[in-house]
């Protein structure tokens, strides 16, 4: 005769770890108070949940509309590590939606979060960096992070970070330095950067070139680089084994040889040669990159008197795949003939 029997292992679709989300337009708002509980494991839960729900924009709209993030912000101020990681983890994910990233800046999540820059958890640090990396890619939440004076900090935070996290660092740094690289400049971001061009990081190494573009564009960037000595690194990546790598060191070198000084400096380290041979790279941007830096190579009167025999290939680039290579193959072409 058969037995009724009640199991004691749960349900195989429940995760104890994770709160129980209510239903429909109820879930949110329970999650939100269960945030706000004194109860560790509560709290602990409720951000499980959240960062499963977080990755559905029409959620982190809903979120942010009945008070989440201020929810959250009180969190990354908790005692327990656990509660601090899944709060980051849940803002990075939140910042991966452009609703997500705009709540951040009507929120001042960016501010809040950066009480974190130094915090003993590498996890909690990695989802901090994340989040700004994403907050970046918008022109207003680079302008955000760079009005929040966190710049001196993540430019400090570059020599200490283990190289995960450094990769990061330099996605957000490269964007907000295209908006204002003054504070950068004053905190000696240009020796921390050449450094990193001669890490054995491939994305380390091309990171560091794409962000010294940004740090290159106003004229007192472009004399750091020339004072520095960064000339003779980049020039010495064009020859880099990986391609991308090659493209940014060309277009760090692109922005610093337009002052004098970088001209010759890249004509004394014989950059000629190795721009040259980017010439026929399968990337465009290195191609676009090399040619740009020639052009301002040939407004040297030696530059422009060793790549006379070169004008040949210039005119093959008229016919690049690319519509920027062409106008600047153009360009070149006539700095190169040029006669006074």
């Amino acid at each position: 005769m058969a037995h009724a029997r009640i199991s004691m292992c749960l349900p195989p679709d429940i995760n104890p770890t994770q709160a129980a989300i209510a239903y429909g337009c109820r879930a949110l708002p329970k999650l939100n108070q269960e945030l706000q509980s004194e109860d560790l494991l509560t709290r602990q839960k409720a951000l499980m949940a959240l960062c499963d729900l977080m990755h559905d924009p029409e959620h982190v709209y809903t979120a942010i509309d009945i008070g989440c993030l201020e929810s959250l912000k009180a969190l990354l101020k908790d005692s327990n590590d656990m509660v601090r990681i899944k709060t980051t983890e849940v803002l990075y994910i939140m910042t991966t939606h452009n609703v997500g990233r705009e709540g951040f800046l009507e929120h001042d999540v960016i501010l809040a979060l950066s009480y974190l820059l130094n915090d003993p958890q590498s996890d909690c640090r990695k989802n901090l960096h994340l989040a700004f990396k994403h907050v970046a890619q918008l022109p207003s939440g680079a302008q955000g992070i760079v009005k929040s004076g966190l710049i001196p900090s993540l430019v400090w935070n570059l020599q200490r970070e283990e190289e995960e996290i450094q990769v990061l660092l330099l996605d957000t740094l490269a964007a907000c330095l295209m908006e204002d690289s003054t504070e950068a400049l004053s905190s000696r971001v240009v020796p921390f950067l050449k450094q990193k061009l001669l890490s054995t990081n491939n994305d380390i190494r091309s990171k560091a070139a794409r962000t010294l573009i940004a740090v290159s564009i106003p004229l007192e960037g472009k004399n750091q680089v020339w004072q520095h000595d960064v000339i003779p690194i980049l020039v010495h990546l064009l020859k880099d084994s990986v391609e991308e790598v090659q493209a940014n060191a060309a277009g760090a070198l692109m922005y610093a040889m337009v002052t004098t000084q970088g001209k010759y400096a890249a004509l004394d380290t014989e950059a000629i040669q190795p721009l040259m041979g980017l010439l026929d790279s399968s990337l465009s941007k290195a191609r676009l990159n090399a040619t740009k830096a020639l052009t301002m190579l040939a407004e040297a009167p030696e530059g422009r008197k060793f790549l006379k025999p070169y004008v040949p290939i210039f005119r093959i680039l008229e016919n690049d795949t690319s519509e920027a290579v062409r106008r600047a193959a153009k360009i070149a072409i006539k700095v190169i003939e040029w006669k006074p």
